[in-house]
């Protein structure tokens, strides 16, 4: 009797050390697909999530949607040399403006464009460096060293005036279901910040840790009402300083800014996921369910 207790509590202590044999739902699973997904193994990358700089490359190399490089025009200016990819779905679907760093139109941001479409967006990426590179050309052939030297060239207006044109061609799509959000990144997320006050005709902007004006007059002239999703890094402090008048001034406008601090990380955690000892991946898995709600929630009907 005496052996068979302690057979019975040796069984027991197996079952409570033993691990689980069943995977953890992602909390973030219902923003994103209609079933929930088992969790992703340590080590690995979330397929639900936009890459980071390291995983772009192979997403590229290994998607069944259809990339295409197109010139858009651009009045008397240089034309525009856009990565557009295209979603699989059956109904007309909104498009999304990538707007790049300062590092040009590289491959991370044709991975996240390619990631919006992965989620039922048309994403269209324009070079704002189309143009200023050798022999006419843009960011490929300026490297990401040239293009931070040369971004500081292309004015708001440039911006604005890419931006506009980059819409317009986007609402010609036979796909596109006329409605049209911007999203952004360090000076790209800035971007998105301002030509949502510029264009009256945007329906979402989406600024990641971009900078926005600090001086209150800068608003008085905003023409834009599109709704503005701000999602920056909590050791971020140079753009975060800008927040509450940003938060002040949009209100008077009557615009919609909701902005998210996520504590610990830094300037550019989509981009670098792995940095600030965990704190930019929790930022990434927060910030990029929201990216996709927002958008939807403002451009996507279905």
């Amino acid at each position: 009797m005496q052996m068979k207790n302690v057979l019975i509590a040796v069984a027991a202590l197996s079952l409570l050390s033993a691990p689980r044999a069943f995977a953890q739902a992602d909390p973030h699973a219902g923003h994103m697909m209609e079933t929930p997904q088992a969790a992703v193994p340590s080590g690995q990358r979330n397929p639900n999530l936009a890459p980071d700089a390291d995983a772009a490359v192979e997403q590229l190399a290994k998607s069944p949607r259809h990339g295409e490089w197109v010139d858009i025009k651009n009045g008397s200016g240089p034309a525009i040399h856009s990565f557009v990819v295209y979603p699989e779905r059956s109904t007309k679907a909104p498009v999304v403006l990538v707007i790049h760093e300062i590092f040009g139109l590289s491959d991370w941001v044709r991975g996240v464009a390619d990631q919006l479409a992965k989620e039922g967006f048309i994403a269209i990426a324009p070079d704002f460096l189309s143009g200023h590179g050798a022999k006419g050309g843009g960011s490929a052939e300026l490297g990401s060293d040239g293009s931070t030297k040369e971004i500081g060239k292309v004015t708001e207006a440039d911006r604005n005036q890419i931006l506009d044109a980059a819409l317009a061609y986007g609402k010609t799509l036979p796909s596109s279901n006329g409605k049209t959000a911007t999203i952004g990144f360090c000076w790209g997320g800035g971007t998105s910040f301002a030509f949502a006050l510029h264009q009256p005709a945007l329906d979402a902007a989406v600024s990641y840790y971009g900078p926005m004006p600090g001086d209150p007059t800068a608003y008085a002239s905003a023409n834009g009402k599109a709704p503005i999703l701000g999602l920056y890094g909590g050791s971020d402090a140079r753009v975060d300083a800008n927040i509450p008048v940003a938060e002040a001034e949009l209100k008077k406008l009557g615009v919609n800014y909701n902005p998210n601090v996520f504590e610990g990380a830094g300037h550019g955690f989509l981009r670098q996921q792995n940095g600030q000892n965990g704190a930019n991946m929790k930022a990434t898995e927060q910030a990029w369910p929201k990216t996709l709600g927002f958008l939807r929630q403002y451009t996507d009907g279905r």
